[in-house]
């Protein structure tokens, strides 16, 4: 071969070698980013080219798929009671891409996920179109209803637990939203979206995850979690060393408790009972900001939680003398998740031992096989089983002939406590009003709630915990116990 075309020959080499060589980068090393690329309409195509799978719940799917018959897009997704499953399975949408459920769920959902690969091939051979899984929910549909209607036009959310799975059987946030109304990818949905997403009462919020309130005294449940743990006091029927007035340390000022109740050198069990600053301000106080902190910390605060949906961090915070005695009874900078505060109650329902919290059952092949079931998981152990049965009995004390007793459920024993917790600078804003309890049965404890309530339209001095938040509380747990019997 004469050298000019040795020449071309070894060029012409090297391009073959370098398309070769980018042929398999862009197939192997950059293919999972340039499919998840927006840009990539022909992903976003076979996405709704066929059915997806649903969201179970109570056997039943409270999702669906219609056909648009409009553009590129085949199929969009619809909702049976969207506003009210809403903060459990998310949005789908064609223009608006998805979230929580819809979105981490999204390989199953489309059949895409590398554990469907078989149902894929075999279908190839028996001509059968493409079908999605599905995803069975943990949630209590009479639950799910019981919270939805009980926040009614109200401004909260409610959070409810089994507490000895961590199954989550209610998560509802309100306002809500139709994820129905911006599921497909037309004028009208987009208008939808503005409108939602322009809204100042934010229903597109889940308050029940990713919103942090004050938790108010129902944060006392943990302070005095950590009384007892710490050895600061073994008996919750001794007097504490309360004086009244208490001064909060490094001020001018004391601590003040709500009307005329009696909290000098009340007991553990009196103290939560008639929710007394003093008490548990200066047991805070006692024990010190670390000490607190850690005890906090093992209920879950300062940590993300995965539900598999991501709760945001509540927070116990590390603070100066003063105002960790306020963030002892659920104020200062103490800020807690509707989830947390249910978890806090699951925990001392559970005898001390706390669940990790979730809300997928099971994961379903189209041909409907199991290929995922949920195996329960301790998450820790925020106090011992003694000093937890101690708390059993104050939080059950509440509700018998304290500030609870709006939560009392005929033949089934019921501990909580209420909280109302204040909000804007000076306690300018109306408060939020709290509840968290559990129910036991003789089986133990099969539900913990946490209910918050934003009621802007209420008079200031009807906002309680006892009042509004407490009531909810009740019908979700006499849901879960109706629906078990």
């Amino acid at each position: 071969m004469n050298k000019p075309l040795r020449r071309i020959a070894i060029f012409c080499g090297v391009l073959i070698l370098a398309l070769l060589v980018r042929t398999n980068y862009l197939q192997y090393v950059r293919a999972d980013e340039l499919n998840s690329r927006d840009e990539n309409r022909r992903v976003r195509i076979e996405r709704y080219a066929h059915e997806r799978g649903n969201i179970i719940v109570d056997g039943n799917p409270v999702t669906g798929s219609v056909e648009t018959k409009v553009g590129d897009f085949k199929y969009k997704r619809v909702w049976k009671n969207g506003p009210m499953w809403a903060p459990v399975t998310g949005y789908s949408s064609q223009a608006f891409d998805a979230n929580f459920l819809e979105k981490l769920e999204d390989g199953i959902l489309t059949g895409n996920d590398d554990r469907l690969f078989f149902n894929r091939t075999l279908s190839m051979f028996t001509g059968e179109k493409k079908q999605g899984g599905n995803v069975v929910t943990t949630l209590n549909g009479a639950a799910q209803k019981a919270a939805f209607e009980g926040l009614g036009n109200k401004k909260g959310a409610v959070a409810a637990l089994d507490p000895q799975t961590g199954a989550i059987l209610a998560l509802v946030s309100t306002p809500s939203y139709d994820p129905s109304a911006f599921a497909g990818n037309s004028e009208a949905d987009s208008k939808a979206w503005k409108k939602l997403s322009t809204d100042k009462d934010k229903p597109m919020l889940n308050r029940a995850l990713r919103e942090t309130y004050p938790p108010g005294s129902t944060f006392k449940v943990v302070t005095a979690a950590a009384a007892l743990e710490n050895g600061l006091y073994t008996s919750i029927d001794e007097p504490t060393k309360s004086p009244l007035p208490w001064r909060l340390p490094l001020t001018t000022g004391n601590l003040e408790n709500e009307g005329n109740i009696p909290c000098e050198n009340a007991s553990l069990r009196e103290a939560l009972r008639w929710s007394c600053n003093t008490v548990f301000g200066k047991i805070s106080d006692d024990l010190g900001n670390q000490k607190m902190i850690e005890q906090a910390n093992k209920f879950g605060f300062n940590k993300d939680i995965f539900t598999p949906v991501r709760a945001d961090a509540s927070v116990y915070p590390k603070d100066n003398q003063p105002q960790n005695a306020m963030a002892g009874i659920g104020q200062a900078s103490n800020r807690a998740t509707p989830l947390q505060m249910a978890m806090v109650a699951a925990a001392v329902a559970n005898d001390g031992k706390l669940m990790q919290p979730y809300m997928i059952a099971e994961r379903q092949a189209p041909s409907l096989d199991t290929i995922y079931t949920h195996e329960k998981e301790q998450l820790s152990q925020p106090l011992s089983a003694e000093n937890a049965q101690k708390l059993q009995q104050m939080m059950e004390t509440v509700v018998k002939n304290g500030t609870g007793t709006n939560a009392l459920i005929d033949g089934v024993t019921v501990g909580g406590k209420t909280g109302t917790a204040q909000h804007g600078l000076n306690n300018s804003e109306k408060p939020y009003a709290w509840f968290i309890s559990y129910a036991k049965t003789d089986k133990g404890s099969p539900v913990a709630v946490a209910v918050v309530v934003e009621d802007g339209q209420a008079n200031r001095d009807d906002i309680s915990g006892g009042g509004l938040a407490a009531p909810i509380a009740k019908a979700v747990m006499k849901a879960v116990i109706n629906s078990k019997r």
